[in-house]
């Protein structure tokens, strides 16, 4: 993984506040771990986005056939 060298100034409460949510201990891993959740909740998002299309097109309307189920 590569890793750059960067210095902000970054709100200590919120810093603080992200820690005690994720549950690091660095300030380090606090910053990397919100920009990976920040990342992984966009796909989370996309991929619903995807199951709300198939589902507005009907793609899952062959599960409401009962018909074939076993009782």
């Amino acid at each position: 993984m590569a890793m750059s060298n960067l210095y902000v100034e970054v709100d200590d409460e919120a810093l603080s506040e992200a820690a005690s949510i994720l549950g690091t201990k660095t300030k380090k891993d606090t910053v990397n771990a919100a920009l990976l959740e920040v990342a992984k909740r966009r796909k989370r998002l996309k991929a619903l986005e995807e199951l709300a299309a198939m589902g507005e097109r009907g793609d899952f309307d062959i599960l409401l056939d009962k018909s074939g189920y076993r009782r």
